[in-house]
């Protein structure tokens, strides 16, 4: 069975420019082409295909592949499963609403208005208590609904939800969102203050100012050299500066394209900036490139850029041990950490599903204590409400002190204890089994610690926490985190978790990109044009060179041959300025966070390697059913253009 999409055109070959036999655009292109010679275009569009291609033929899709397209849109109904371990009464709670109709023929209309148009359907910042609403849940009446795309899930590979037995969360940048304007700062001032005096920097540095918004994820500093790099996923350098100073084309090439051998890019010469903790220390690290140059005298002859970095990061260090951060957001978390109300529903909705939850967060006890009260009941140490434990009836498990990376090696022999809440005591366990103190046969804090619903511990290791949740496979297990080495490639790639990596820049990614669909139109099709001009270079250097051609005839295209250079030189320049500026759209240094030029970005690449899904905050999980299957896009190779989309 089968069902055909109709255009405001019957006809696709008038609906869309006319292309060559071998020629193919990607859909979004195509759809935009469209759309110029049509006021109101009547077709199906998801941005998430947007690496799909479209065929040439009258577009006829089976319906099966009609509901995939659109299931990340809409809702539909479940059935109930069964869970190991978990008892048939959660799933009363479930809800079977919110289930919408298809509404093909104004699709893309709707996208549009909905997400990015003059009528934009506001998310507020993850919804917080001053006034704004939370985002609706799934199985509410208003959810179930088309999903804003800054606010979608994106699936790398299939994942179906009814297999996963426990979901699995990071505190910081996960579910707790800093704000990277005051937190940052603050790492930024207490690492230039343990640099000044503890470390012997010059006291100017105390007069520094941190840009918050300069560095970005993906970058990899070369300790060495005191450069700053963004890498395509093939690890070829396309943006690099020195410090502050960019560096130019053949800079870049004498540096890291004329080796036999390739650089790695790896430990112990590079540092990997993939986490939004690094973003203030990498900033600082540029500074000291800059000073270093600028005022030899200042910092010692033997220190390079190589001990500048360590340095900074012994600096880093020292703010963290010494609980100078934490501290002063435990003062104030409000001023740090972003208030978000879908917390507790998104937490209540996956545990009314019949899945357990737990925390695993390299924080210690203390400190998690404060963050999780402001996140689940605006409470603070200083506040008019005192904070206490009622966040814990959302978990199953709380594992604080994880040490991650390292948490999810089980062959790590790092000691778990269960903490004592009130008194934050540590107690000694054999595997998470509670060990009475010698001389003491039934201690009233072990008794104590048996009956409670939610257990706190410190340290251990992976294999003690799939214990203690009855975990019969790691890939029952859906963990969402935000650091992609120290949450998701690690337990991704050791322990076959499935995973989940929260990207909050990705809502202003998704939003450029289809404000920006027009220009980069224009950039492909000035790429294709210039690509077509080329070929006809070639070809007419070939006949001059090999044909016997008259002297007339050869005259002739030596003068067409030159017209050419001319047009494809101008191409070339207005390419290279077109595509600067939407490189400068994303962030005037460097550009878009998931793309190096036409290339995925490192970052991406990783991304894509490692993390099952991807989004841009974790309540975004509230906007679709705990029981949903998620499927990603097909691939596309490069010879798979020439032949569209595949239909049956």
């Amino acid at each position: 069975m089968s069902l055909s999409l109709a255009l405001n055109n019957p006809s696709p070959a008038t609906a869309f420019p006319r292309c060559s036999a071998a020629e193919s655009y990607p859909l979004p292109v195509i759809l935009l082409l469209y759309q110029e010679s049509h006021s109101s275009p009547q077709c199906l569009y998801n941005n998430q295909f947007s690496a799909m291609r479209i065929s040439k033929r009258p577009l006829t899709l089976p319906l099966s592949l009609c509901f995939s397209i659109f299931s990340s849109g809409f809702g539909f109904g479940f059935r109930r499963s069964h869970f190991p371990g978990k008892s048939p009464s959660r799933r009363e709670c479930l809800h079977t609403t919110g289930i919408s109709q298809l509404h093909p023929k104004n699709l893309m209309e709707e996208q549009r208005s909905g997400a990015f148009g003059d009528k934009v359907l506001h998310f507020h910042n993850v919804g917080s208590r001053d006034g704004c609403e939370t985002p609706d849940l799934w199985s509410t009446k208003e959810g179930g609904k088309k999903i804003d795309s800054r606010k979608q899930i994106f699936c790398n590979r299939p994942l179906n939800m009814r297999n996963i037995v426990a979901v699995g969360f990071d505190m910081d940048y996960t579910l707790a969102q800093y704000r990277p304007e005051t937190f940052e700062t603050l790492a930024y001032e207490g690492t230039i203050r343990k640099l000044v005096y503890d470390l012997g920097y010059p006291s100017e540095l105390l007069e520094w100012t941190f840009d918050w918004k300069y560095m970005v994820r993906g970058l990899v500093l070369d300790k060495k050299r005191g450069n700053i790099l963004k890498m395509d996923r093939h690890k070829y350098v396309k943006v690099a500066y020195h410090g502050f100073k960019e560096l130019s084309k053949e800079d870049k090439v004498g540096i890291y394209g004329s080796t036999l051998i390739r650089d790695s890019f790896d430990e112990p010469d590079y540092a990997l900036i993939d986490t939004l903790f690094s973003l203030a220390e990498a900033y600082l690290f540029a500074q000291l490139v800059d000073f270093k140059d600028n005022n030899p005298g200042k910092i010692p002859e033997g220190v390079d850029y190589a001990r500048v970095y360590k340095d900074v990061r012994a600096a880093v260090d020292l703010c963290h041990r010494d609980g100078t951060l934490k501290q002063m957001v435990a003062k104030d978390p409000k001023r740090y950490i972003n208030e978000d109300t879908s917390v507790v529903p998104l937490l209540k909705m996956i545990r009314d599903s019949g899945r357990s939850t737990f925390l695993v967060t390299n924080s210690l006890w203390d400190y998690t204590n404060v963050v999780m009260n402001f996140l689940c009941g605006g409470r603070t140490i200083h506040g008019p409400h005192a904070c206490n434990f009622d966040w814990l009836q959302y978990f199953d498990v709380v594992i604080t002190g994880s040490a991650k990376p390292g948490f999810f090696h089980e062959e790590s022999r790092t000691n778990l204890f269960e903490v004592e809440p009130e008194s934050g005591m540590l107690l000694n366990t054999d595997h998470g089994t509670p060990v009475p103190q010698v001389g003491e046969i039934s201690p009233s804090l072990l008794l104590k610690s048996r009956d409670k619903g939610c257990r706190v511990f410190q340290g251990g290791n992976v294999g003690h926490l799939h214990n203690l949740l009855s975990i019969e496979s790691s890939s029952q297990v859906l963990y969402v985190g935000d650091h992609i080495y120290g949450d998701i490639l690690r337990s991704k790639k050791v322990l076959g978790w499935r995973t989940m990596l929260v990207v909050p820049e990705l809502e202003k990614e998704v939003e450029l990109l289809w404000e920006l669909r027009g220009m980069r139109k224009q950039l492909l099709l000035m790429r294709n044009e210039r690509d077509s001009i080329e070929d006809k270079i070639n070809h007419l250097n070939w006949s001059v060179k090999f044909e016997d051609l008259d002297d007339k005839l050869k005259q002739k295209m030596v003068s067409t041959l030159e017209e050419l250079d001319s047009q494809r030189d101008q191409i070339r320049l207005n390419h290279q300025e077109t595509q600067r500026e939407c490189h400068q759209k994303f962030h005037k240094v460097w550009g878009q966070l998931m793309k190096t030029g036409y290339q995925s970005s490192r970052f991406a690449h990783q991304v894509e390697r490692f993390a099952c899904l991807y989004t841009s905050q974790v309540s975004n999980l509230m906007l679709y059913s705990p029981d949903k299957y998620y499927r990603p896009n097909e691939d596309f190779m490069p010879h798979d253009e020439f032949h569209g989309l595949p239909l049956y």
